[in-house]
Parts: structure tokens; C-alpha cells; sequence
């Protein structure tokens, strides 16, 4: 007999095997409407903050992670965690496959943690990455998105992250190399992690606060530099404090203005990925039906397809 497609109430009831089964359908039941009406129901109700943790490999982001699952676990929340890993060239599947190095109760019914590949795209995310941010932020109370190590080009965790945390850490030249890249425009908190580097990690602070005033924002936050030593625990009260400033400063019109800016965005993104500029421009002709924004995209897909068989 064919088992029905998963909705939010039986996702919500379903746990850790219902949550991964869903997953899955985001790869195999990709463009069909079932999905996407998921997809825009989760997105229509979401319950987590998203925080979008970023930084140049080997910064320390996993261990972060786990001091951060550690914390909000003990808080009484639920967290759901999206490890994004470069892509296996022979298999296209996450090639470091990071949950082997974050740590988590597998009896611990509110935690989850996913590992998904980057596939073709340079951005740092997926297209899959978006549709799962998009689920698990309607079933825990905490989502975290940990992206594919940073460059000049890897800015994709800002179509995703309510909060987007980039990690740097002393004595790198990061904070140099960010000031090239431009990527001082994306974060609304930066880690210097390793603070128990002492006077290198009070070094990089001044840097990347130095940094930061180059570039100007659209809004009226100040991103705070957090000193943090994970692994000893010095300085996580600090980024705790951060994330919820930053929460609180988004709360209401901001968010809701921000999540819709990020929606547009990614589906523009999806569009030119698939069918390029000339894709996107007849994409913006097109008269689409108000609908959530995975249901859109598919819309559009559907259009742009169309026009192109009867091209051919």
C-alpha cells in the first residue's frame, strides 16, 4: 500500500525516523507537489531561530557546534543541526560527513543532526540545504546550519540563517583576507574561536573589529566580536548573549522582512542555476499565483520548461 506523503502534524508526532524519511524525500521527490506543499506549509510555520555558523576550514566550527547543542540542550531546547560538507566527486554525497564529529545523545529524542553535500553549487549551501532549513525550523525550537568552510564566493548561509556567526581565528590572516572577499558584509556575530590563545585571539578581535568598519549595513546592528574557547567553555556565555540580542533585534517586522528577502532570493538563485540569466529575466515576466516559495519556484520551473519545449 502507498504510504501517504508526510505532513507537518506527523512529522511533529513522527520523530527522529519520521524527520529522516522527509529528508529524504527532499532528493527523491524533488519538483513534485506534494513537496513542494510541504515544503510551504513548514515555511509558512516556522518555529526556530536559524543560526548560520561559517568560517574557513579548520576554525573550529564543529567543535562549536557541540558546545552549542551541549548548551541549548541543557536550556530544555530542541535542536536540529544541518552539517554542510564539500561534495564526493565520485559520489556527489557529503565527502567529510560531519556528523561523525559532532556529538550527540542518538536516545535524545530532541536532537537531530543531518550531514548534506554542497553538490555543484560554490555558495557553501545546496538547494537541498534551503529545503531542510526550511522543514526542521517548523519542528525545533533551535536550528543551526553549520555551511562549508568560507572563501570570496561561499555567502549562500545568509539565504538561510536568521543569524548568520562567522568564525575566525587568531594568527590566520583571516580578517585580512575577509576584508578582500567582502565577507565582513554577511555576519551579525563574529567568533574569534581558540580565545585561549590569549594576547594572538585579543589581536584578531581588534582586526576583525577594524574590519567591520569598512563596510557599511542596511540595518542598525553593530556585530559583536565574541572571544570563545570552546573546548574549555570560556566565552560561550558571551555568544549566548549575542544570539539572543540579535534575536531580540529581529523580532517581529525584521524577521518576518528578512525571511521574505532570503525566500526571494533563493528562488531567484534556483531559477538562473537552472535555466541562466536569460532564465531569470523571462522568469520575472511571468505571472505566478501567490503561492509559498517552493511551490513558486516549481511554478516557475514548470513555465520556463514549457516555453522551452515548444522553442525546441
Amino acid at each position: 500500500m502507498h504510504n501517504p506523503f508526510p505532513t507537518l502534524s506527523s512529522l511533529r508526532a513522527g520523530g527522529k525516523r519520521a524527520l529522516a524519511a522527509a529528508l529524504a524525500l527532499i532528493e527523491t521527490a524533488r519538483d513534485t507537489a506534494d513537496l513542494a506543499a510541504l515544503l510551504d506549509a513548514a515555511a509558512a510555520d516556522p518555529k526556530a531561530h536559524v543560526a548560520g555558523l561559517t568560517g574557513p576550514p579548520g576554525v573550529g566550527k564543529s567543535t562549536l557546534t557541540n558546545a552549542l547543542i551541549r548548551d541549548w540542550r541543557a536550556q530544555g531546547d530542541s535542536v536540529g543541526v544541518i552539517a554542510v560538507d564539500p561534495s564526493s566527486r565520485a559520489t556527489g554525497g557529503a565527502l567529510l560527513g560531519d556528523r561523525a564529529r559532532i556529538s550527540t545523545d542518538p536516545d535524545d529524542r530532541d536532537v537531530f543532526v543531518r550531514s548534506m553535500a554542497a553538490r555543484d553549487r560554490l555558495g557553501g549551501l545546496s538547494d537541498d540545504t534551503i529545503a531542510a532549513v526550511a522543514l526542521m525550523r517548523a519542528l525545533f525550537q533551535r536550528v543551526l546550519v553549520e555551511s562549508v568552510g568560507i572563501g570570496q564566493s561561499e555567502a549562500d548561509i545568509s539565504f538561510a540563517a536568521d543569524t548568520v556567526v562567522l568564525c575566525v581565528q587568531p594568527g590566520s590572516g583571516d580578517s585580512l583576507q575577509f576584508m578582500k572577499a567582502g565577507v565582513m558584509e554577511l555576519p551579525d556575530i563574529v567568533v574569534v574561536t581558540k580565545a585561549d590563545m590569549g594576547d594572538a585571539a585579543r589581536r584578531a578581535r581588534s582586526e576583525v573589529e577594524g574590519a567591520l568598519t569598512l563596510f557599511m549595513r542596511a540595518d542598525d546592528w553593530t556585530p559583536p566580536v565574541v572571544l570563545v574557547s570552546a573546548p574549555t567553555g570560556a566565552g560561550l556565555g558571551d555568544l549566548h548573549a549575542a544570539l539572543s540580542a540579535h534575536r531580540a533585534h529581529l523580532a517581529g517586522a525584521r524577521l518576518v522582512a528578512r525571511r521574505a528577502a532570503q525566500e526571494k532570493t533563493w528562488i531567484a538563485e534556483s531559477i538562473r542555476a537552472r535555466f541562466g540569466l536569460e532564465g531569470l529575466r523571462a522568469a520575472e515576466t511571468l505571472a505566478i499565483p501567490a503561492r509559498g516559495p517552493f511551490g513558486r519556484e516549481q511554478d516557475i520551473a514548470r513555465r520556463l520548461r514549457s516555453a522551452l519545449t515548444r522553442v525546441q
